[in-house]
């Protein structure tokens, strides 16, 4: 373990912030057994710590050491699973946002900004996460062309926090969809009063023609056996000369499977996609017509969510428990890393189906 972690210039016991101090012995065998279950779950447990944790993933994302330890039979298994079977199918399509998205809306009212966006905010000239979030929802709808009277679909509305921006600054009416029965029940409230509608279904079960579409931090859910089908639905649904915004986090390299921790403790059945996946998904239905990547940003944004649970905590601990604390702090600031080490990205793709005509300028 120690040559390990050195080849991403971390020590075991050092003394430097992103250096990994061990307090149960057992954490090594743990961690070549079982990989990144075992990794995080140690963690957890409190079998080791590190002060940067951020740091800690930046590095190791950096020297890519999951290629340097296995994984064991159950958690292989449960990879060839997701595999085989398609496990974001229609029947599996509510399994997260019971597991994720309804752990309670008071954690996320803690951790978010004031109108609660779950997704990647846009740092270019903010200083806080409420401006940076502001200026998220306002590049999509200066990307989208917004204008009075169209109405708008949110494919995972979350607590409709896009839908109530646009319905307040572009005079647009919109419906949402969400697997989240708690982001439904709050989110109808926050929204209450609005031209805006939000509905718990599946994006397969859409229904209607939109003005434009958006799907903000939803399309990880999706699956890539997936993929195909969720634009064909999309472009089903859209106006002919509508624009699609697709807001996603994207990987480096195509695959089939998510990573075992956080499939397991944070987001099951998850999956990231690749370039050529989105670009095999879209092909003869849209023509892209811009492509942002933005993935430094959501270094920052995951860095100030967790401030904000750190903060939040003395109220929170009502309600979680301190496992529950070390599981959440070592998922945002793992993800953190791993945006930082630029092994994760985030994109936003504007997409037509029949070209925008005179060409399409793109928004920063």
């Amino acid at each position: 373990m120690r040559r390990i972690f050195a080849l991403a210039d971390i020590q075991v016991n050092g003394t430097r912030p992103w250096d990994i101090r061990v307090r149960n012995e057992d954490f090594y065998s743990r961690v070549l057994r079982h990989g990144s279950v075992g990794l995080g779950e140690s963690y957890v447990d409190g079998w080791w710590d590190a002060e940067q944790l951020d740091e800690f993933f930046c590095r190791a994302s950096k020297a890519d050491l999951a290629t340097e330890v296995g994984s064991d039979l159950k958690t292989s298994l449960r990879i060839l699973g997701q595999i085989i079977a398609n496990p974001q199918r229609r029947s599996n399509a509510f399994r997260i946002g019971e597991h994720h998205y309804d752990i309670g809306n008071d954690l996320f009212q803690a951790m978010l900004d004031r109108r609660m966006v779950y997704t990647c905010a846009y740092w270019r000239s903010a200083q806080t996460i409420d401006e940076a979030q502001e200026a998220k929802l306002d590049l999509v709808c200066r990307k989208l062309r917004l204008k009075p009277g169209q109405k708008v679909l949110d494919i995972g509305c979350g607590w409709g926090s896009f839908l109530k921006f646009v319905a307040e600054k572009y005079g647009v009416t919109g419906v949402g969809i969400t697997v989240s029965k708690e982001q439904v029940k709050l989110g109808r409230q926050l929204c209450e009063g609005l031209p805006i509608r939000i509905e718990l279904q599946d994006y397969r079960d859409i229904e209607g023609i939109y003005d434009h579409i958006v799907s903000l931090g939803m399309f990880e859910h999706v699956g890539y056996k997936n993929y195909r089908t969720f634009m064909r639905v999309v472009s089903r649904h859209l106006a002919d000369d509508g624009l699609f915004l697709l807001d996603s986090t994207g990987a480096e390299k195509s695959a089939r499977r998510t990573d075992p921790w956080i499939e397991k403790y944070i987001f099951p059945n998850s999956m990231t996609p690749s370039i050529p996946q989105i670009g095999t998904a879209i092909e003869g239905l849209f023509i892209m017509e811009d492509w942002h990547s933005f993935g430094a940003d959501y270094d920052r944004t995951l860095m100030a969510w967790f401030r904000n649970i750190d903060e939040h905590w003395k109220s929170l601990q009502i309600h979680y428990s301190e496992s529950f604390y070390r599981l959440w702090k070592y998922y945002l600031l793992a993800c953190a890393g791993s945006f930082r080490a630029r092994r994760s990205q985030c994109w936003q793709i504007v997409l037509s189906k029949r070209g925008v005509e005179g060409g399409y300028v793109s928004v920063r």
